[in-house]
């Protein structure tokens, strides 16, 4: 299977050009929404917040509006300067107190120990980072103060098979699906070439996963369990606003039963640093 291929390679990428595959797509609306929902809950305007891997900035806009003190980081200088440029043409670059450009599985030489109250990690990277995902979220854990919260999210395993689920049975060896199944890891041995590899998370792998780095997780949530697989109807469903909020409401509630936690976009946690 290479990148061409509509399977497992080219389900829900986290890629540069994410405010407008964003902005277009109803899906991606609803789970951005879910995010969104924990950052109005957990964050406070006096936070001092790090968000990392903040790409061009859709959520960096969310957290500016609700925290004075935040912190961009992201390991693509392109992304960062295209982050600055969002924060400064929509307003709110006043709340950001720097833009830096660091790699996550070492913050050491930009960051010391206990700043920030709340780290925030969103989307892509603690899948991307791979094989080295532990050393990644100590690296958060490290920067956040003790008692202090972070906001991650990561692929979702089984979401990510039920929302391409046809063109995956169609498009990949079942051979390929039962070992990305097993081990989470789109990569080297399963496939070649890719353009990056990366590991989905089941909710329970990433529940254990936080705790294990010195966390107690607070909240555990899928992303978008009830609309994952009805893309068809949401444009629609969008144009009434009533409708629409309704159903970010559901999914709200729906995402954080414990026999929904696998089925969205990505599995989100809340959680307290020890």
């Amino acid at each position: 299977m290479t990148t061409s291929d509509p399977g497992w390679a080219t389900a829900r990428p986290d890629d540069l050009d994410e405010w407008t595959r964003w902005k277009s797509s109803p899906l991606q609306q609803i789970d951005f929404a879910i995010h969104i929902h924990y950052l109005n809950e957990y964050l406070k305007h006096d936070h001092r917040v790090l968000e990392v891997g903040a790409g061009a900035g859709r959520f960096t806009r969310e957290i500016a509006a609700i925290a004075d003190r935040v912190t961009v980081v992201d390991i693509s200088e392109e992304k960062l300067q295209s982050n600055r440029r969002n924060a400064e043409a929509l307003g709110y670059a006043g709340s950001i107190e720097d833009w830096r450009r660091s790699d996550m599985r070492d913050l050491s030489k930009d960051f010391a120990d206990n700043e920030f109250d709340v780290v925030v990690c969103f989307g892509g990277p603690l899948s991307y980072v791979f094989d080295l995902r532990e050393k990644a979220l100590r690296e958060l854990v490290r920067v956040a103060r003790p008692g202090g919260l972070l906001l991650l999210s990561a692929r979702s395993l089984w979401g990510t098979l039920h929302e391409n689920l046809p063109r995956i049975l169609n498009m990949v060896d079942p051979r390929m699906n039962r070992e990305i199944v097993k081990t989470g890891n789109l990569g080297p041995s399963q496939v070649a070439p890719v353009d990056r590899f990366w590991h989905a998370y089941r909710a329970a792998e990433f529940r254990d996963f936080v705790a294990a780095a010195g966390c107690e997780v607070l909240m555990l949530s899928a992303s978008n369990c009830l609309t994952s697989t009805w893309e068809h109807v949401l444009s629609a469903w969008r144009d009434d606003e009533r409708i629409w909020n309704h159903l970010i409401e559901l999914e709200i509630e729906a995402c954080r039963e414990p026999g929904c936690l696998d089925m969205g976009a990505h599995v989100l946690a809340v959680a307290r640093k020890l």
